[in-house]
């Protein structure tokens, strides 16, 4: 059964936001009270979260699809919807975040770094917040927008200080085991690691990690085995260990050759060369462990490594080991600049960026893209005709009309506004030569006029008075 996840692709869809209500506030003797008609609530946001006791993506391979509830619907009465509750993912420290292409989105570092994967939809407006002073009683309101679906891949890389890197049965899972509290699978026979261990190793003040890696082989930086899965695990950390059979019982591997060959892997992979490297010779308990150690170590101090022998199983040279690894892992973390290590990829928008774009289709269809208009769209009611027309007002004054005018749309002229999957078609008609001044007026109630004077309010209360008290005294009672 899988234990250990590095690397997901997830779904995620935000929550989408409620419809605006369109309501006129009614009340004895006011049959007009204006419109009243709430706000819908905001969609909820999936976000992922680092949460130092996740330490692996099991959950998402199991379930890869995630969705955040939605906004509720405003209300009469000027009562907006509720918001709906955001969706907050633990993913474990090191995480980075993908697109489908590829491209990095973000790189999680740190307990309680946050990125918003999908941002909810916004809540429609009522007709409350749509009315202005020469639109007084809208008969309609914005429907919410829906959320964001994603396609996200999540890429693990261990966090931690040091890297011990070797050949499968070189000892690592052991070594680490002895100067830590980790438990890794170790048996007397043959095998490799299949995931990565981790284990807190103290050594006088300085605590640091250290990474079991599983054993790389020839290849592993071009897919071979399961180095390519695992290399990526050794990207984050400040020192690299290599750990040598000194006990081998493959006739043709020794010591050097099995550092060329991990050597040549990582230098294939890319990206550590700048990482300084300790050489520990393993298993100096075997008495013919022993005498190889001391003969290569010339050969590898020659060559600038500093080389520590010791035996995972005997507890030799544990200690002299783990606090040179302190001693690395502190001059790491001092000449580490002081900044924020999650990173997250922000692409502005060009200074001189419109809005939108239109054009023109070898089939002679007019296309416009952009943020707003494909948003006003799936706002738009188009069984509403005041809606539609709201619509047309917002693209007029955003210049739609007039740079379809400019790439040579007539009257007519068929017009799709959003991608192809999912655009919304029409036949163009122009409304700029109308006149602003029309435009602005659509939507408007006109049983609503400017303010009356005091004066004149009080003489219309009196008349309607009057007027109910003469209804009431010619009824005649049955």
């Amino acid at each position: 059964m899988t234990t250990f996840v590095d690397r997901v692709e997830l779904h995620v869809a935000a929550g989408n936001g409620g419809h605006g209500c369109a309501s006129v506030h009614r009340e004895k003797f006011k049959p007009l009270g204006g419109p009243d008609g709430g706000n819908g609530g905001r969609g909820g946001d999936v976000i992922l979260t680092v949460d130092q006791s996740v330490t692996t993506l099991l959950d998402y391979h199991h379930s890869p699809h995630r969705k955040a509830t939605g906004g509720k619907p405003g209300e009469g009465g000027n009562r907006s919807g509720k918001d709906g509750q955001d969706l907050v993912l633990p993913v474990p420290d090191g995480t980075v975040v993908l697109d489908g292409a590829g491209n990095v989105l973000a790189d999680l570092v740190g307990h309680g770094t946050s990125y918003v994967a999908a941002q909810g939809g916004r809540g429609g407006l009522g007709n409350a917040a749509l009315a202005s002073a020469r639109r007084k009683a809208p008969g309609f309101a914005l429907l919410g927008e829906p959320g964001d679906l994603q396609d996200i891949h999540l890429e693990l890389k261990t966090v931690a200080d040091v890297a011990l890197v070797g050949y499968p049965s070189a000892g690592k899972s052991s070594l680490i085991s002895v100067l830590s509290a980790a438990k890794p699978k170790i048996a007397d026979y043959p095998f490799t690691t299949l995931v990565p261990n981790l284990g807190v190793v103290t050594a006088g003040s300085t605590v640091y990690t250290v990474a079991d890696v599983p054993g790389l082989i020839p290849g592993a930086s071009q897919g071979k085995g399961l180095g390519l899965e695992f290399l990526r695990h050794v990207e984050r950390c400040s020192v690299l260990v290599h750990v040598l059979d000194t006990a081998t019982l493959e006739s043709e591997r020794d010591p050097l050759s099995d550092l060329d060959v991990i050597e040549a892997e990582l230098r294939e992979y890319g990206g550590l060369d700048n990482r300084p490297r300790i050489v520990v010779l393993n298993k100096i308990d075997v008495p013919d462990g022993k005498d190889l150690a001391e003969m290569v170590r010339p050969d590898l101090e020659a060559r600038g490594y500093r080389v520590f022998e010791v035996s995972a199983v005997a507890h030799m040279g544990l200690k002299e080991l783990s606090f040179a690894l302190a001693e690395l892992v502190a001059t790491a973390r001092a000449a580490r600049p002081k900044e924020e290590a999650t990173r997250i990829v922000i692409r502005p928008k060009a200074v001189d960026d419109a809005g939108f774009t239109v054009t023109r289709e070898e089939d002679g269809l007019f296309r416009v893209r952009g943020e707003k208009p494909e948003r006003w769209v799936r706002q738009t009611d188009f069984n509403n005709d005041e809606a539609v027309g709201y619509l047309s007002d917002r693209l007029n004054r955003l210049g739609v009309e007039e740079r379809l005018m400019k790439a040579g749309a007539r009257g007519g002229d068929g017009v799709a506004i959003g991608p192809e999957d999912n655009a919304v078609v029409f036949d163009w008609e122009p409304s700029v030569t109308a006149g602003a001044e029309m435009l602005g007026r659509r939507g408007e109630d006109h049983r609503f006029e400017a303010p009356r004077p005091a004066a004149q309010r009080r003489r219309d209360r009196e008349a309607e008075r009057d007027e109910a008290q003469q209804e009431f005294d010619g009824f005649e009672p049955f």
